[in-house]
């Protein structure tokens, strides 16, 4: 069976910084693009940061770029967001991703394979 596990999410100060942690199994991981995604009550769910399986292509939506950094470790067969200046727009439910054809530039939720169950990050201002 392939598991997407997210963890690191929590509580967090606004301004402060935060690293959630994606760990997969069952599938070859760097076959794998690799993403994370958002879910906000009330708005849909929106693609944040995408990597490629190489690591070498990364894309991030234009709410978090310059703030939130995708990384991944294909050994460990983990995948890394490195949130900074949080703010508490940023709350929501993350969701990590993996997909094999990534066809619509890494952000959209309809071209990932597999998901984990998520993890909540509350901003608080």
């Amino acid at each position: 069976q392939v598991h997407v596990v997210e963890s690191g999410g929590g509580s967090v100060q606004a301004g402060e910084s935060r690293r959630l942690s994606c760990i997969v199994s069952g599938l070859t991981f760097d076959d794998y693009a690799m993403g994370w995604l958002r879910q906000t009550p009330g708005l849909e769910r929106e693609g944040l940061a995408g990597i490629s399986w190489r690591g070498d292509i990364a894309v991030y939506a234009d709410s978090v770029k310059g703030r939130f950094t995708i990384s991944r470790d294909n050994t460990k067969k983990t995948v890394y967001l490195q949130m900074n200046r949080t703010e508490p727009e940023d709350t929501a439910v993350y969701y990590c991703a993996a997909g094999k054809n990534i066809p619509h530039g890494l952000l959209v939720s309809g071209d990932y394979d597999y998901w984990g169950q998520g993890t909540q990050v509350t901003v608080s201002s």
